[in-house]
């Protein structure tokens, strides 16, 4: 997994479960694995929530099957069949629509500049094996300058001098892409928390 999105749109839910990083057009999702999204639901933040599972399958010839219900229970809807075109595949009902296949990386990190940083901090420990004083909590307490170097770094490409580069710019992932009516995963409220996993298939 490398990232999960959940936002509303009107009536709808919209659920983002992205896996295999550097994923390339002859990427394939596993049929040994489900792909799950786990939704709670419920009045307010820190209050006991209503869970559902959204969790979908694959066949070899990347066929999809996406369920949604409780969690080892009732299924309260599905869809099956091929889900690559970019309008997506409806369930009979309407309430489920299915995207999946390959999509750009959309998350943003500048590699160079963190190797950069890390660079610099194992340049500082080489030469003194504690070169940073700590809080009370034993978190580094960096003097301005300090600082200041590693923000331009984590900012920049070489050391600091160049412009940042989004390593993931021009790589993909595969992605599941699910809207939901809210109405199948909301019983337990308008507060939802979302968190994906992956699983064995068939365990």
């Amino acid at each position: 997994i490398t990232d999960v999105y959940a936002w509303a749109e009107g009536d709808k839910l919209l659920l983002v479960l992205n896996v295999s990083p550097l994923a390339t057009p002859d990427s394939k999702f596993s049929d040994a694995v489900q792909y799950a999204l786990h939704v709670e639901s419920s009045a307010g933040y820190g209050m006991a929530g209503t869970a559902k599972d959204v969790v979908c399958t694959f066949d070899a010839a990347q066929a999809i099957q996406c369920w949604v219900g409780d969690p080892g229970g009732k299924v309260d809807d599905s869809v099956k069949g091929d889900a690559s075109a970019p309008a997506g595949l409806p369930s009979d009902s309407g309430k489920i629509k299915v995207f999946a296949g390959l999509r750009a990386d959309p998350f943003y990190f500048n590699l160079a500049g963190f190797q950069d940083a890390v660079s610099t901090v194992k340049g500082a420990l080489a030469t003194d094996p504690l070169p940073f004083t700590v809080d009370g909590s034993g978190c580094p307490e960096l003097d301005p300058n300090t600082a200041t170097t590693l923000i331009q770094q984590l900012q920049g490409t070489n050391m600091g001098s160049g412009a940042a580069e989004n390593f993931f710019g021009a790589v993909n992932v595969l992605s599941i892409v699910l809207e939901i009516d809210k109405a199948l995963l909301t019983g337990g409220g308008n507060t939802v928390a979302v968190w994906g996993s992956t699983h064995q298939a068939g365990g």
